[in-house]
């Protein structure tokens, strides 16, 4: 790249633009998952919609690479690149709030943190992800699982509307009315279609939740685990629960003796009236001894950031992931042989529920095609020592190993590392080639490709 280009990007941009000899760059260049080590030739710091045009038309007219990033938690690093463009939204993160049409336009760099912090005081919320620090958008491109799935749906069966920078340089509203395939296809196949400046979601009446996290010895994974597959079956869908394979963090609500501990843990969140929470959860208290728990009222905002701390940015991650119809005896063995072995307090297992509302959901109404799937299994190997990394990885590959057989053969592309290319057509199943013939219409040259890519 030629100065006078960078100089001209300078003219045209209201954010920064940083390359590698300003100061700041190492900075600007770094991502959350610190096995990703890549060096750009620019990184613009968007600051309003017509930036991002123009970092988008710097890449094609360049032929550079183009990375795009939102909250920046891509595991596989695809928010970065060697000596392409990437284009940070981080800048962009404001949101607003519609409490007449319960409704909520969060811009392509909020984090889920931002969303429930503008929602909360109106008593609204809708499906976001785990972890608060996660990027809305890029969290919703790829189908969006979260505590509050089952009762409302994942967070692309709540996009309303968006707003899409495309290939070309265009602006674009995608909604059921104007552009309605990439709309479709935005909707769970991530970001290979353009860049999403803002997203509009409906909201729901959730406001405080009864939940938290409660620890079962590991003599119970088997009993947990059966449990949990027959009561969640059927359970209110108000109730967001799910199990972990969970080794204990130094925290007052568990036992000192304890701490550093491995455990099968149940995270709940009952967003039902909060004084049936209680009862709601007794099922879990009833199914065997609690060692420790930190369960009870809460905002919905305190539980969706509740295990921030296990997962800074600056780790290393390595993650696999699969949908399941049935949770079935063979695999809750693999899980009880495997799931004991989390290496770091950082690592994790979960088992997403996603029956209930998603079910409902035509396959073919949005790109997110696995309708039928009753879970979503996510492996996370997060840990902090380069020199572990082997370990850690075969850890992660061992385990899924052991489930993928008795899983699906495709899985949830957010939790998806670099090197599950060769599944996209199974993550897709009966939708791959229509979102093939959309990526030929809004990207035929396949700018955005920087994904969990669908090639035109």
């Amino acid at each position: 790249m030629s100065a006078p280009t960078i100089d001209e990007l300078r003219a045209q941009v209201r954010g920064s633009v940083v390359t590698p000899e300003d100061e700041g760059y190492d900075e600007a260049r770094a991502v959350y998952n610190a096995m990703i080590d890549r060096h750009p030739a620019v990184v613009v710091r968007a600051a309003n919609v017509g930036d991002v045009m123009a970092a988008v038309n710097l890449a094609r007219e360049g032929g550079l690479d183009l990375a795009v990033r939102g909250g920046g938690h891509s595991v596989p690093g695809f928010g970065t690149c060697d000596g392409g463009v990437v284009i940070d939204l981080s800048g962009m993160r404001g949101v607003h709030v519609d409490p007449a049409a319960k409704t909520a336009r969060a811009e392509g760099g909020a984090t889920w943190g931002d969303l429930n912090a503008a929602t909360y005081p109106f008593g609204l919320a809708t499906t976001g992800g785990i972890i608060s620090t996660t990027g809305v958008t890029g969290l919703t491109l790829g189908g969006g699982i979260g505590y509050l799935a089952r009762g409302c749906g994942l967070s692309v069966d709540n996009l309303v509307s968006a707003d899409v920078v495309t290939a070309d340089g265009q602006f674009l509203v995608a909604n059921e009315r104007e552009n309605e395939d990439l709309f479709w296809a935005l909707r769970g196949g991530g970001g290979n279609f353009g860049v999403v400046t803002s997203a509009e979601f409906a909201l729901h009446p959730v406001k405080d939740i009864y939940g938290g996290p409660m620890f079962f010895e590991l003599s119970e994974v088997a009993n947990v685990l059966g449990f949990f597959r027959e009561y969640i079956a059927d359970a209110p869908e108000e109730m967001g629960a799910f199990p972990a394979f969970q080794i204990a963090p130094p925290l007052p609500f568990i036992p000192e003796d304890r701490h550093g501990d491995t455990f099968i843990a149940m995270v709940a969140c009952w967003s039902g009236p909060v004084d049936q929470g209680e009862a709601a959860l007794k099922p879990f208290h009833d199914l065997a001894p609690v060692v420790a728990e930190f369960v009870g009222p809460m905002p919905y905002p305190a539980l969706n950031s509740a295990f921030d701390g296990l997962v800074p940015p600056g780790l290393q991650h390595y993650w696999k992931a699969s949908f399941v119809k049935e949770l079935t005896d063979e695999a809750i063995a693999a899980h009880a042989q495997h799931g004991p072995d989390v290496p770091t307090v950082n690592s994790t297992v979960h088992i997403y529920p996603i029956n209930g509302a998603p079910h409902r959901v035509e396959a073919d109404a949005t790109a997110f095609a696995y309708r039928d799937a009753n879970f979503a299994t996510v492996i996370a190997g997060m840990w902090p020592d380069p020199a572990q990394n082997d370990a850690n990885i075969a850890w992660v590959r061992d385990y899924y190993d052991a489930t993928a057989p008795l899983s699906e053969e495709g899985g949830y592309i957010n939790f998806m590392s670099d090197d599950d290319q060769g599944r996209i057509r199974a993550n897709y199943r009966g939708n791959y080639d229509r979102l093939v013939e959309v990526k030929r219409k809004y990207d035929p040259g396949n700018l955005f490709h920087l994904n969990q890519n669908i090639k035109p």
